[in-house]
């Protein structure tokens, strides 16, 4: 009977050891996943993380489908958590071995970026950029078709833009679609294309795909890190290497 009462009592102490251990975890997942929206602290500079990225940070310019800059956008840099940024420099590291850099359009955008983009589609008026980016829409179907949303996953911080860049010809790959275009030409399974662009956008989802983030199915510039840090967090911090190093 004492042999038995031993055991017992070190079941006891391995339930009590591994609940406490549950609990410990619990809490450090809670905490991993429960941010501040204004709190950029899991946030690095791209840049730092993956420097042979070339940046083309199309909402600090006018060249977008808005043609204004956009709010939120301070500085023409990008901004990943951690773990985004070091997944994408897995993928950065996997390219330049078949001769490609990657180029940067977006990443992190901030809720008051999002806002703007829906300012801006219920003008229906303002169509200075239809003829590049929607030719084939009328502005008022972009909410509806979802190409304009309240929220977006780049505000989650694990989103990223992205083309490849040949670096032998040192000119962009070409896609068979520009980057922000609203259209079926966007999928990136969308066959009206030639074989070699659409080769082109296998490579890059390939090497993304293996790096840990998922595609999306309307967009072949576009893709989100599969275990994202903040699935349920949109920032609202400004794009600006400021936010970084406060």
């Amino acid at each position: 009977m004492k042999k038995f009462g031993i055991i017992a009592f070190v079941i006891v102490i391995l339930v009590v050891t591994i609940a406490i251990v549950l609990g410990i975890t619990n809490k450090e997942n809670i905490k991993s996943t429960s941010i501040e929206p204004s709190n950029s602290s899991d946030f690095v500079l791209l840049s730092d993380v993956v420097p042979d990225a070339i940046l083309e940070i199309r909402y600090y310019s006018t060249y977008n489908f808005v043609g204004d800059r956009i709010d939120g956008y301070e500085e023409p840099c990008a901004l990943l958590t951690k773990e985004a940024a070091s997944a994408l420099k897995n993928a950065s590291d996997q390219l330049i071995l078949k001769g490609y850099r990657l180029k940067i359009y977006d990443a992190y955008r901030p809720q008051k970026a999002v806002t703007h983009f829906m300012n801006w589609a219920k003008d229906i008026n303002d169509t200075r950029m239809k003829k590049y980016f929607y030719p084939q829409l009328d502005k008022s179907v972009l909410f509806d078709q979802g190409y304009i949303a309240e929220k977006s996953g780049h505000s989650r911080g694990s989103t990223v833009d992205l083309t490849l860049f040949d670096m032998n010809t040192e000119k962009e790959v070409d896609m068979g679609g520009t980057f922000d275009y609203f259209g079926e030409l966007s999928h990136p399974d969308y066959k009206q294309i030639t074989a070699e662009q659409y080769e082109n956008r296998m490579i890059l989802r390939d090497a993304m795909v293996s790096s840990g983030f998922k595609p999306l199915v309307e967009e072949w510039w576009h893709f989100t890190l599969d275990n994202e840090p903040f699935p349920d967090t949109y920032f609202t911090f400004p794009v600006s290497r400021k936010s970084i190093n406060q």
